[in-house]
């Protein structure tokens, strides 16, 4: 579909909005992270490895499908810290992360789709 896309573009009377993919994937990445019990994002094998020759990529974990109208499909992977209530803090990311994008980019959200994709420590070390 539009996967390939690198820019979503928008036209008004004034003229036409293009905003990147990346900023929209970099909007909803922080909105997850902003979200009590996240501990992080999961990237794919290839992110992180390019993560680690420094190229620093604020999207990792967040995958777009946008449709034929614009409207955007997100797909988050996080990690959550040992102890907190997963379904409720997965609820709390796609309630965030969509609010995030409606009001930033102004976007359509169609869905916004959370993985749990592992479980840690909580930050300050305690159980």
């Amino acid at each position: 579909m539009a996967e390939n896309k690198e820019y979503i573009s928008q036209n008004h009377e004034g003229g036409s909005v293009h905003i990147s993919e990346e900023v929209v994937a970099s909007v909803a990445a922080i909105a997850a992270m902003e979200v009590d019990g996240v501990c992080g994002l999961s990237a794919k094998i290839g992110a992180d490895i390019a993560e680690m020759l420094g190229k620093k990529n604020l999207g990792k974990g967040v995958r777009l499908t946008v449709g034929e109208a614009n409207d955007v499909t997100v797909d988050c992977y996080i990690v959550v810290e040992l102890g907190g209530n997963v379904m409720a803090i997965a609820k709390n990311v796609q309630d965030a992360v969509a609010s995030a994008l409606s009001s930033i980019t102004g976007l359509t959200v169609a869905a916004v789709n959370v993985t749990v994709a592992g479980i840690a420590l909580p930050k300050d070390g305690k159980k």
